[in-house]
């Protein structure tokens, strides 16, 4: 995932700080969209949304916890920055353990919301790798027939062909060959790399 695919999600319901805000990203070359809601970011909400959101813990409406809750519901994995006033760092850790990865404090430093911003997009970048890498490995298992993901199964669990063929009763031969198609279909040479890769979807 590059940068030019990501983009900051500012929700913040005072229209200076907002404006500030996206004025100081767009100056450092960040895509930004900005919303004076909680309500309105939820309807323009969609799980390709790539980036991550700098969001307002005070609200009038829906507030910024309230939001993460939703999204949480929406199983989004977009990395949440809360800004909080003093009075809200409770409430900020509370969010973190809801999965917020940071808090910054008003008033904060130009330079620290930047900081945390970039490691959010970063993280953002790692999280979509990995899910697109999973999505691959769900793909090759559902071309898996009934008969190959039972011999993968027995495969992983460090059965040997023999053992295989006689807890079947099947050929061992058989069992070669269906163990030759689960290796192709799943794209890897390796036992040591299948078991890895399953293990990730499970």
């Amino acid at each position: 995932m590059t940068g030019s695919q990501q983009i900051v999600y500012v929700v913040e319901d005072d229209e200076a700080v907002r404006d500030s805000l996206e004025m100081m990203l767009v100056s450092m070359e960040h895509k930004v969209h900005s919303f004076p809601t909680a309500n309105e970011f939820l309807e323009q909400y969609d799980e390709s949304m790539a980036g991550c959101i700098v969001l307002d813990i005070r609200m009038p409406g829906m507030d910024g916890m309230e939001l993460q809750k939703e999204l949480n519901s929406k199983n989004s994995i977009l990395p949440i920055i809360f800004v909080t006033g003093h009075g809200d760092v409770p409430m900020a850790v509370e969010a973190m353990q809801q999965g917020a990865i940071d808090f910054i404090q008003k008033p904060y430093r130009e330079q620290e919301l930047l900081e945390k911003i970039k490691a959010a997009l970063e993280l953002d970048a790692e999280q979509r790798t990995s899910l697109i890498e999973k999505k691959e490995i769900q793909r090759k298992l559902d071309e898996l027939t009934p008969r190959e993901l039972e011999i993968m199964n027995m495969m992983i669990d460090g059965h040997a062909n023999k053992v295989i063929a006689i807890d079947l009763d099947i050929s061992q031969r058989t069992v070669e060959i269906h163990r030759s198609r689960v290796m192709h279909k799943m794209e890897t040479h390796s036992l040591a790399h299948l078991v890895r890769m399953i293990m990730s979807v499970r």
